[in-house]
């Protein structure tokens, strides 16, 4: 067998491994991106109209929408997570008839209550968070609890979370900018490999004429 022969087996082992490697760090993104966290939320809270959820750690201020949807009998975002010392304003929509904002009996740590229930356009209820807050609160519109108007508020970063985003599904998401940066990653490397075995067969193999 040939010293090319052996050269060019070993390039393409070489090859397909940095190609393997790329492929792999391409789906090791990709999983990672996908697996997000969301709270824990209780199941009343997440059946609630609408079912908007927002993740607003990192704001210093959040406005929910009182009377939101098609009928205005939700609350949008209807689940919030923010951080301890976030002030929370619920604004009302005019929408749906008079409303309220209550901590369930036995909902969590946080005790929501904007008073009686009041329908007029632009009122507001303003809370701001504490440690005392945090977990995680299930409220709701106390005249129309029946009809699924709860929402849920999480507060500060030791709560019970699960993962989301996966979906269930056994595919691997790649989201763009991973994707990119693995086919610009398998691009240099087989070109860097190529150039390598370029230089290998035609002026990189040192003879026992030149030796001496």
């Amino acid at each position: 067998m040939s010293s090319d022969d052996v050269s060019r087996r070993a390039f393409m082992r070489t090859a397909g491994g940095a190609a393997a490697a790329a492929g792999a760090a391409t789906a090791t993104a990709g999983t990672a991106a996908a697996q997000e966290v969301e709270p824990d939320w209780p199941s009343g809270a997440s059946s609630g109209n609408v079912g908007s959820y927002t993740d607003a750690r990192g704001q210093d201020s959040v406005t929910i929408s009182v009377g939101a949807g098609d009928q205005g009998l939700a609350f949008d975002p209807t689940l919030v997570w923010v951080d301890e010392g976030t002030t929370i304003t619920w604004e009302w929509t005019g929408a749906g008839g008079a409303h309220n904002v209550q901590t369930v009996d036995g909902g969590g740590p946080a005790s929501l209550d904007s008073g009686d229930p009041v329908g007029e356009e632009g009122a507001t209820y303003e809370y701001e968070t504490s440690s005392e807050d945090a977990g995680i609160t299930h409220y709701h519109c106390v005249p129309h609890t029946a009809v699924g108007m709860h929402a849920g508020l999480a507060v500060g970063g030791d709560i019970a979370t699960v993962e989301v985003g996966g979906g269930g599904s056994d595919a691997v998401f790649v989201p763009d900018a991973a994707r990119a940066l693995g086919v610009a990653t398998f691009i240099a490397m087989v070109s860097t490999l190529g150039l390598a075995f370029v230089f290998m067969k035609y002026g990189g193999t040192i003879t026992g004429q030149e030796q001496a």
